[in-house]
């Protein structure tokens, strides 16, 4: 038996990966053996994940709390799962779906049926993350139909806006100061100015 890993991955640095880290320390994964990547799915740069793929050598254990942590769709999951049981020869543990555990089986019935149920899964984790994009999108398009805005609200210009800007111009007073007249960043003034001079 060699040792025993985990990964965990969270689509974004806000989403919070205790879920998964709970999981694999149930199953006794050394904490110096967890590997977290908060990287976005489309992305997809996993600095830990990559440096877990160089530690990793033949008969060690890999546990993920879910088959899409290993990809971000259906030929990126099956890929990994070559790599890590072709050519890294580890073991992988899925624990979301207790049939993808290499460790069992190691016939040949017992590997083909891990194969069949891991084209099945990664096909389901894909075809779902394409139906909560496609939802998001008539969502948005649902919003926009009913007059909701998106983006930051537009920042209105004070009474006395043009005044402002004609002393900054005239150098009477800086940026910073116009800006602060105005209630507005800096980088906002300048460019409120600069709409206002064309």
């Amino acid at each position: 038996m060699g040792a025993v890993y985990g990964y965990v991955r969270v689509s974004t640095r806000e989403q919070n990966e205790d879920r998964q880290i709970m999981a694999l320390n149930e199953r006794k994964v050394p904490k110096k053996n967890i590997y977290i990547d908060k990287q976005s799915g489309k992305d997809f740069e996993r600095p830990m994940y990559h440096r877990m793929l160089k530690k990793l050598r033949r008969d060690d254990l890999i546990y993920v709390k879910s088959i899409d942590r290993l990809g971000r769709n259906y030929e990126e999951i099956l890929e990994q799962w070559r790599i890590l049981t072709k050519e890294k020869k580890v073991d992988i543990v899925v624990l979301d779906m207790e049939l993808l555990d290499t460790r069992r089986g190691k016939d040949l019935m017992g590997t083909f049926l891990s194969d069949i149920v891991l084209q099945v899964l990664s096909f389901v984790a894909q075809n779902e993350r394409e139906n909560i994009r496609q939802r998001q999108r008539e969502g948005i398009e649902a919003a926009k139909l009913r007059g909701v805005r998106f983006g930051r609200p537009k920042r209105t210009v004070p009474d006395d806006f043009e005044q402002i800007c004609c002393r900054w111009k005239n150098g009477e007073i800086i940026g910073k100061e116009a800006a602060q007249l105005c209630d507005m960043p800096l980088t906002t003034f300048y460019g409120k100015a600069r709409k206002f001079r064309d």
